[in-house]
């Protein structure tokens, strides 16, 4: 299951979904909104800002192909079973989830490798931007908002 969507998601039915009786490791990774941040673009002392919020956009068609690419790459090249990608947009607020990478495979390794790998190429390619509004200042964090987050 790929998906983006607005709404929040329900971690443990994803991952329940991810079980049957082949599967012996489901490893996930959940991004959150941090309520701090130490980015240079919102502070140049260099100390660490209140995130007041997130705010993501995304290029859906494009978004969607290029975490297909990863699932079908992941898929294909490590001992998996199964991958979900789920990707977050809109307003944000610390504590929220933005991101789930969720993998289900016969053993641990191969399961925690495709997991990595997933979100790797999730921040690197795939057109989804970040807005940073902190208590001094908003900015797009990434250069000219065009790459991943």
């Amino acid at each position: 299951m790929i998906e983006i969507r607005e709404r929040d998601f329900d971690v443990n039915e994803i991952l329940e979904g991810l079980r049957n009786e082949n599967v012996g490791a489901v490893v996930s990774f959940i991004g959150t909104v941090r309520g701090v941040t130490d980015n240079t673009l919102a502070n140049q002392n260099k100390g660490l800002l209140e995130v007041k919020q997130l705010e993501y956009e995304t290029y859906n068609k494009m978004a969607l192909s290029k975490m297909e690419e990863i699932r079908a790459h992941a898929l294909s090249n490590y001992d998996i079973q199964d991958m979900h990608i789920i990707h977050r947009t809109g307003t944000l607020t610390p504590k929220e989830k933005i991101v789930l990478i969720a993998v289900s495979a016969s053993h641990r390794k191969e399961a925690f490798s495709a997991c990595e790998y997933a979100i790797d190429e999730l921040k690197k390619i795939v057109p989804i931007w970040k807005k940073e509004v902190t208590e001094e200042k908003e900015y797009w964090v990434g250069e000219g908002r065009t790459g991943g987050q």
